[in-house]
């Protein structure tokens, strides 16, 4: 497989992709994607499906000497006096990392704040209406451990979506095979040595928080930053 030259370029693949199933879903289609990564990807599919673009706030629980790796994963469902956080762990990278209890808490600790100001800047009260009884497909840039939209996942389905489709354009098979929660995986390709996800693409550059504001503001029925 070629590398993706970049986010967009991804995203326009994977989209085409999802148009040819797109008969199949019952309607509203709403797609989603994780910041901030899977946000370009997740507008490109959205604006070839002709769907609203929404974001879910999760955050990757990466290993302390080794942050891309993720052992984990936090996101948070509902909001206000109801959120409550989503964890999901990797127990065999922090077995293989020998992460101690004291380092779990103290990384949980400091990125649910991050997972809280995103929550607050990316996603309002509407968004669980929009989710809720749709076609719900949640994107991301790639899939390594899983961990992140095992998390999403979680989140997306307490909202109460009729189907929830996961779509990204390159995962591990070990990550897919370990995947429950999703009524429909798509794709694009699925190396066996898949590595880092970053080495899939020729531009993986960090996406700062203004490009996501923008991309959601860009899409009609998403949430306003």
């Amino acid at each position: 497989m070629e590398p993706f030259r970049d986010r967009a370029h991804a995203g326009r693949l994977l989209g085409e992709a999802l148009q040819r199933r797109r008969a199949n879903w019952p309607e509203p289609l709403v797609v989603v994607g994780i910041p901030r990564g899977g946000v370009p990807v997740a507008a490109q599919v959205a604006a070839r499906l002709g769907a609203p673009l929404e974001a879910v706030v999760v955050r990757k629980l990466g290993v302390p000497d080794q942050p891309e790796l993720a052992m984990g994963a936090l996101g948070q469902a509902g909001s206000g006096a109801a959120a409550h956080a989503v964890l999901v762990w990797n127990d065999e990278v922090i077995e293989s990392a020998h992460v101690d209890d004291a380092q779990l808490a103290a990384i949980v600790a400091r990125e649910s704040a991050e997972v809280e100001r995103r929550a607050a800047r990316w996603r309002t009260d509407a968004s669980a209406g929009t989710i809720r009884g749709a076609t719900v497909v949640l994107v991301d840039d790639g899939i390594a451990t899983g961990a992140t939209v095992a998390a999403a996942g979680r989140v997306l389905r307490a909202l109460g979506p009729a189907r929830l489709v996961l779509a990204a354009p390159v995962a591990s098979p070990q990550a897919l095979a370990e995947l429950d929660g999703f009524d429909e995986t798509v794709v694009l390709s699925a190396p066996a040595a898949l590595g880092a996800v970053g080495a899939w693409y020729l531009d993986f550059a960090q996406t700062p928080d203004a490009d996501v504001d923008e991309l959601l503001r860009r899409t009609p029925g998403a949430p306003r930053g």
